[in-house]
């Protein structure tokens, strides 16, 4: 049986309009769904940890939820499997295919991130226009069809991103975008990496969610994004950088990602 089976089998009508990936520390936003149905990804065949008892990156959620948000019908994935985890840039795949299936024509996502610009502080959210795959790996290597070759100018829908700018102004917040560059991790980013990646015209650095926007492309969501900016970049400030730092400075992010989603949410 697929995960879509599942889920179907216990609310056979259901109908999304969107999915929402919670990255670090933003877990929260899950609790703002009314009508909730609640999966384990170690349920769902494809989803990380499927038949594991594994735990998730720390500060990272393990549930597909499927409930309203602001009215709208959605589906959250409350966290994400990074290529860290066991070097599959792929990973997001089947979770991405079933949310489709339910109905997803829209993917927003969510990620903790360290800026590469002075005017953007940790607490602050950034909003991705375009990101650069410095990490070399893609989640299409051994698709066998034409699908694989995604067009991914644009890849960050204009018209999402000018709502959430507008929306971000009337919730009394500023919203800056940038470009966001894809380190594999585990480790944190070298001060020589900060300096070539704004060289190359980074905004800011992160770990995860380049290869889940190509997958969308490829299944043709029309995709947002957005850091929570955890940290700047090594060298830029005089501070330890840290994943319980990325985790307790994502419940301040966290504060704006839950009004500005359910408002991007009620535009779709």
């Amino acid at each position: 049986m697929q995960a879509i089976d599942i889920i179907r089998k216990k609310i056979p009508e259901i109908e999304i309009k969107a999915a929402i990936v919670l990255g670090s520390g933003l877990s929260s936003i899950g609790d703002l769904l009314s009508d909730k149905q609640i999966f384990p990804y170690s349920e769902l065949p494809g989803f990380p940890g499927f038949g594991q008892q594994t735990k998730a990156v720390s500060g990272h959620g393990s549930d597909l939820l499927i409930g309203k948000l602001a009215g709208v019908p959605v589906a959250i994935l409350t966290g994400r499997e990074h290529y860290y985890e066991h070097g599959n840039a792929a990973a997001m795949r089947p979770a991405l295919e079933t949310v489709s299936a339910l109905g997803a024509k829209t993917l927003l996502l969510t990620n903790s991130a360290g800026s590469l610009d002075e005017s953007v502080r940790p607490g602050n959210l950034m909003m991705l226009r375009d990101h650069i795959n410095y990490a070399g790996m893609n989640p299409l290597i051994g698709e066998p069809t034409d699908k694989r070759f995604v067009n991914m100018v644009d890849a960050y829908d204009p018209d999402l991103r000018d709502k959430a700018k507008q929306l971000s102004s009337d919730l009394g917040f500023d919203l800056k975008d940038g470009v966001y560059l894809w380190y594999s991790g585990p480790s944190f980013e070298t001060v020589a990496e900060i300096e070539m990646a704004i060289k190359l015209g980074a905004n800011s650095v992160g770990m995860s969610t380049a290869p889940e926007v190509i997958i969308a492309r490829m299944l043709g969501l029309k995709v947002w994004a957005c850091s929570g900016i955890t940290n700047m970049g090594a060298g830029m400030a005089n501070e330890e950088i840290s994943h319980t730092q990325t985790k307790n400075v994502a419940a301040i992010c966290a504060e704006k990602f839950e009004k500005l989603i359910p408002a991007l949410v009620q535009t779709l």
